[in-house]
Parts: C-alpha cells; sequence; structure tokens
C-alpha cells in the first residue's frame, strides 16, 4: 500500500510482515477493514514536518516496516507522530508530582490517533560512556542479582566453609534446652579486654561492683575475692596482656528441667544480660557426668556476624555493586583488569604444553633452568607437563602463576625482576610482557572480596556472571523446581528463600529467556557492553524495554535497522 509523498519524486511506504510458525517473513499488504481500536491503530490527518494529511491504519501484533527515501517521511510518521503521541498519553497518566520532572510534552500535528499503545523508542547505539558497563548492567539482570544476593544470599566463612550466622538470646535458650534432663550448664562470658590499659586488679573489682562473684582460670572456677586478697597472681597487669588467656566470668549456672517455664525465663534473662556485658558474645559450657558417659563441651554464641575470628559484612545491594567504591575491588575499581603481566604475552600459544615450552618467560639459557626445575618436580603433585596448555583446567593454569611448595611460579619470577629494577635487561623483560591483564585480586569479577563470600544455591555472583545467559537460566530454573514436593537439595533455595525470592527470580527469567529467544545465549553477564555489535546492542535494548513486562507496546527502531539496505533509512514497528 503507498501512500503520497510531500515531493512527487519520493513515496513512503509501509508493509506489515506477519511471522509464520516456520519463521519466514511474509509481507502482507495492511487492510484498514474490518478493523477496531483493538487491532488496529488508526491515524487520521498526520501533519508532522513535511507529511500532509497522511491517513494510516496500523495493524497491532504486526511487524511494521517503513522504508523510503530520504526525506520521505518516515521519522516523522514512526517518531514525531506515532511515538509521539503514545509517550505523551503515557506521560499524562502519571501524577502530577511524577510529571512535573518530565516537561511537558507536545501534541503531535495529527486529527486523531485512535487505539495507541504505550511506546518504547530503541536507538541504535553501539558504546556507551560508562567503562564499567556490561551486558548485566544494560538488562537490568545484574541489579537482580545484587538484591538476590542482598535479600537470600548466604555468607561461608573461607576458612572453615561453615556459613556465618548472628545467634540471639533465643537461639541460645533453645541449645540449652535441647541437652538432657538434668543436665547442668555454665553461662559465661570472656573476660573484657576493650580498655586496654586497666589493670586486672582494676577490672575485678569493676566486676565485683556489678555482681559477679567467680571466674574460670587456669582450669578451674575461683571466687574473685579470693583472687585480689591472694598474691598468687600479678594483678598490676593490663587487659592487654591477659587477651590470649583462658579467662571467663561466670553469669549463671543451670540445670536443665524441661517444661519448667520459669526456669526458661530466668535462662533467657541471664543469657540477655551475658550478651549485653560482653557485646556479643556467650559461651556455654555442658559440664560432664560420669553417670550417663557424657563429655563436657563448650560451645560459643556471637552476636557479632563473625566467626573462625573474621567478621563479615551484612550482604546489601552496595556490597555487589562494582560501580560503588564501597563494593569495587580495591586493586581494579571495579574495571575487571589491571595493568600488568598479560597472560596471552607470557603464553603466546595456547597449544602448547608446558613440556613444549608454552611458557614464553621459561625459555633461553638463563631462564630455561625454572622449566627443567618444574618438570623435575611435575610428578610430585601429578601435573599434566604434556597436556596443552588451553586443556588444562583453570586451577592447573592458576597453579602455574601462583606456584607451590615444590617450584616458584611466574608471579613470583615476575617479581624477583621488578626487585632488581636497576639491571636494564630485567626492565626490558618486564616491558615485554606487561600489558592489560585480568584484575589478580579479583579474578575478573570486579568485587571486593567479600562479596564472594555471599552464595546462592552454593554458587557466588562472580560466578554467575560468567555463566551464557542459556546456562544461566537452566541454573535458575534449577534451584527452583516446580515440584515443591521435592527434596531440597544444597543447590535448591529453600522454601523461606523461595518466598523472599520470587519476584526476583521472575524478572531474572523473564529477561533471561527473552534473550535466549532474540539469539543472545551465548552472551555472558559479565560481558563488556563496549564489546557488542550494533545487533546486539540493539537486541539487549529490546530486552531491557520489553522483556518485563507482558503489556502490549509499540516498539520503535531507527536509523539503519535490521535489514536496511541500499543507503535508505527505515523504522520497525511492533505493535
Amino acid at each position: 500500500m503507498f501512500y503520497p509523498a510531500p515531493r512527487h519524486s519520493h513515496i513512503l511506504k509501509l508493509k506489515a510482515l506477519s511471522i509464520t510458525t516456520d519463521e519466514t517473513l511474509t509481507p502482507t499488504t495492511v487492510n484498514p477493514a474490518p478493523s477496531t481500536v483493538r487491532n488496529t491503530i488508526f491515524i487520521k490527518g498526520a501533519r508532522a514536518n513535511n507529511l500532509k494529511n497522511i491517513d494510516l491504519d496500523l495493524p497491532k501484533n504486526k511487524l511494521i516496516v517503513v522504508t523510503g527515501v530520504s526525506g520521505s517521511g518516515k521519522s516523522s510518521i514512526t517518531m514525531d507522530t506515532l511515538f509521539a503521541e503514545g509517550q505523551r498519553r503515557y506521560v499524562e497518566s502519571l501524577s502530577s508530582y511524577a510529571r512535573q520532572f518530565l516537561g511537558r510534552m507536545k501534541k503531535p500535528d495529527v486529527d486523531y490517533i485512535k487505539g495507541i499503545c504505550p511506546a518504547i523508542a530503541i536507538e541504535q547505539k553501539t558504546s556507551t560512556s560508562n567503562a564499567r558497563s556490561t551486558v548485566g548492567t544494560l538488562t537490568e539482570i545484574y541489579d537482580y542479582l545484587r538484591l538476590l544476593y542482598a535479600r537470600a544470599g548466604r555468607t561461608f566463612s573461607p576458612i572453615s566453609g561453615e556459613e556465618v550466622k548472628r545467634h540471639s538470646v533465643t537461639d541460645v535458650v533453645d541449645f540449652i534446652e535441647k541437652q538432657p534432663e538434668g543436665a547442668r550448664v555454665l553461662l559465661f562470658i570472656p573476660l573484657p579486654v576493650k580498655y586496654q590499659d586497666r589493670t586486672l586488679a582494676q577490672e575485678l573489682n569493676l566486676l565485683l561492683q556489678k555482681g559477679y562473684s567467680r571466674v574460670f582460670w587456669e582450669g578451674e572456677l575461683r571466687q574473685i575475692q579470693d583472687i585480689i586478697e591472694s598474691d598468687e597472681f600479678d594483678l598490676k597487669k593490663t587487659l592487654n596482656e591477659y587477651k590470649d588467656e583462658d579467662i571467663r566470668i561466670l553469669v549463671d549456672r543451670f540445670i536443665v528441667t524441661p517444661g519448667d517455664e520459669e526456669n526458661r525465663k530466668r535462662i533467657g534473662d541471664s543469657v540477655q544480660t551475658a550478651l549485653y556485658e560482653s557485646e556479643g558474645e556467650a559461651i556455654i559450657e555442658v559440664l560432664a557426668d560420669p553417670d550417663v558417659n557424657r563429655q563436657s563441651s563448650i560451645v560459643n554464641f556471637n552476636t557479632r556476624f563473625e566467626l573462625d575470628g573474621m567478621e563479615f559484612l551484612d550482604p546489601t545491594p552496595q556490597l555487589f555493586n562494582f560501580n560503588n567504591p564501597f563494593g569495587a575491588c580495591p586493586t581494579c575499581e571495579g574495571f575487571s583488569r589491571i595493568m600488568g603481566i598479560s597472560e596471552e604475552k607470557v603464553v603466546p600459544d595456547p597449544r602448547k604444553s608446558i613440556y613444549e615450552g608454552a611458557i614464553a618467560c621459561w625459555v633461553g639459557e638463563k631462564y630455561g633452568e625454572l622449566l627443567k626445575d618444574f618438570l623435575k618436580v611435575a610428578h610430585k603433585f601429578d601435573f599434566p607437563v604434556h597436556q596443552a596448555w588451553q586443556d588444562l583446567t583453570k586451577a592447573q593454569q592458576r597453579l602455574i602463576w601462583t606456584g607451590n611448595q615444590y617450584f616458584e611460579g611466574v608471579n613470583d619470577f615476575f617479581k624477583e625482576l621488578e626487585a632488581n629494577l636497576y639491571k636494564i635487561q630485567n626492565r626490558v623483560m618486564l616491558a615485554r610482557y606487561r600489558g592489560r591483564t585480568v584484575c589478580t585480586t579479583c579474578g575478573g569479577g570486579r568485587l571486593r572480596p567479600e562479596a564472594t563470600y555471599v552464595r546462592v544455591a552454593g554458587k557466588p555472583i562472580t560466578e554467575l556472571v560468567e555463566m551464557p545467559v542459556d546456562e544461566l537460566l537452566q541454573w535458575f530454573e534449577s534451584i527452583t523446581p516446580s515440584n515443591h514436593q521435592s527434596p531440597i537439595t544444597n543447590h535448591q533455595l529453600t522454601e523461606h528463600e523461595r518466598k523472599i525470592a520470587a519476584r526476583l527470580l521472575l524478572e531474572i527469567k523473564n529477561r533471561l529467556r527473552f534473550m535466549c529467544d532474540v539469539g543472545l545465549k551465548y552472551l555472558t553477564v559479565n560481558r563488556l557492553s563496549a564489546t557488542l555489535s550494533g545487533g546486539e546492542t540493539q537486541r539487549i535494548n529490546l530486552t531491557r524495554t520489553s522483556a518485563a513486562t507482558s503489556r502490549p507496546a509499540c516498539t520503535s527502531s531507527t536509523n539503519r535497522a535490521w535489514g536496511c539496505t541500499h543507503g535508505t533509512r527505515a523504522a520497525w514497528w511492533r505493535c
């Protein structure tokens, strides 16, 4: 169907493309009748710019192409008329408070437009001004991942692998009541060492004034008054000198009697006092009982977020934000790459094995001795010296860089060169292998180390962003099985976590599915946006604007969209 253009030599041509089941595009002439506002957009008397009273009937749920030579009115009908009216109506539906920040939008020069939907315009841009911008930030997937880890993530200690938890008074009381009936329990707090310049004599007198009468010292309970009056201990030493000794203050003693409500209240009050006095730490000792062959046991409780002598950060969205100084890696500042020793230059040919000389800096008469030394000890830790570098596991490749007790790695080799920079040959050697490389602190994850301690279904966020989109979607499907009766494993979310993360998981999976549908399943969430092609950028913009909503929307893409040739500009509309 053809429409008159403002200049007799130019025409404006519209065709609607219907997508068939075999994924081929079949052109069909736009037929306005029979039409209703439910299935058609009616434009009457469009006069924007150089349009001359154009009347159009655009079918919904079709892919519409507007083509023509320069100046024929493609942008005028699509952007300045149809998109402008859809955007204006959407803004007018907002509150007056919101509209004051958006400004007044001019109504297009047209008699009327009926049946229009909220409109989305997609610009064709292949670059962004933010060097940290990734596929995840462009599609908002990473924003939802940050919220997911902040709300449903669990922190694990890198030392013991145990989950880090904050204990409460209820946790301590429940632990005591779970002991066998008649068990004797002692409640302690550690010796306060906050005021390190205070002497032990001063601290013991303060404890007496607070009502405490016994301490556990050198393996037995002692009266505080007896310690003060005795010459056996040096009470002039400061608390800092006693911080490594096992000195505990007795708060209370209990006998476990299940069902005794008064006893439970007393235990709760004593535990609360202990946690207050020690600023969050309590020690429970269950005494041995030879009659039932029960050994003595000691359990520590802590209301602070710490374990194995480490204090951990609370999971917050800022902790997982590499655009925020709080969450970014302190070495690379969230860029994932730094100036250092380039792996591509150290291993120029990954098809070679270590034996064949894959490590370029381990060659020559002098440095070749390092390779010989490595080959002599490789059998002690079962390293495959005849396997190609590209076929080695990441752990094996990392071992060559870090070394172990048997040999010095590549990092140690270059550190030795840096320690002797006064030698010209060392400076030349370093310059030969220097370049942009993956950050040695975060390993390209962009985040501070504390963020990697938080896991969802057993995986840190830095591991998820390196997975291809299709694999990431499969992983999210696996941690939230549709059959809620199936047993929960360590690699699945608990029922409580599912309720917390239900909305977040829906948004994440919707965007991942949309990316798979538009052919972007091979991308990773951590892929730099600056490395994307024009078509990939356009489809990612489409993911951000369309994947999260099920409402109908008009989508406009201009400036040589997909399939436009012969130097003409075209606009594609998905209604």
